[in-house]
């Protein structure tokens, strides 16, 4: 029992456990401010237009069940204004991380495009650019 403890300790104490918990709580509460919005403003909006019941119900074959269309309509525009949010959210994140990628590959690349060998200008052979006498020709470089 006490392995499995320490397990349990050390799987909930790395980073990602956290994140994700931290993502898990954050997104309840986005659900219900999503979920005020569209009950409180977007739904009274609706009704005010054409004279709509969004919050209506129909009552099904003369029985006490009914079809809550109202709430379906109230989760669809839920979803739609989640999927919005999620899909800019993933989309800045996108952008952020390919910049970021573009900015790495553009130091390495100036880091590798900076020449370490020149020409010997008598006997044309390669030497290292900080050479100041050819170890072919022992020539001195004036360069």
């Amino acid at each position: 029992m006490k392995k499995f403890l320490e397990e349990f300790k050390a799987f909930i104490s790395k980073g990602n456990v956290l994140d994700m918990a931290v993502g898990v709580i954050i997104g309840g509460a986005f659900g219900s401010v999503v979920s005020g919005l569209t009950d409180n403003i977007i739904q009274p909006l609706l009704n005010c237009i054409g004279g709509a019941e969004v919050q209506g119900k129909i009552r099904l074959f003369g029985t006490e069940n009914y079809l809550d269309y109202g709430a379906f309509i109230s989760a669809v525009i839920n979803f739609l204004i989640m999927a919005l949010v999620v899909f800019l959210i993933v989309k800045s994140v996108n952008k952020i991380s390919e910049t970021a990628h573009k900015l790495a590959t553009k130091d390495e690349e100036e880091t590798a495009a900076a020449p370490t060998t020149k020409i010997c200008p008598y006997c044309k052979s390669e030497i290292d650019i900080e050479a100041t006498r050819c170890p072919h020709c022992t020539s001195d470089l004036k360069e």
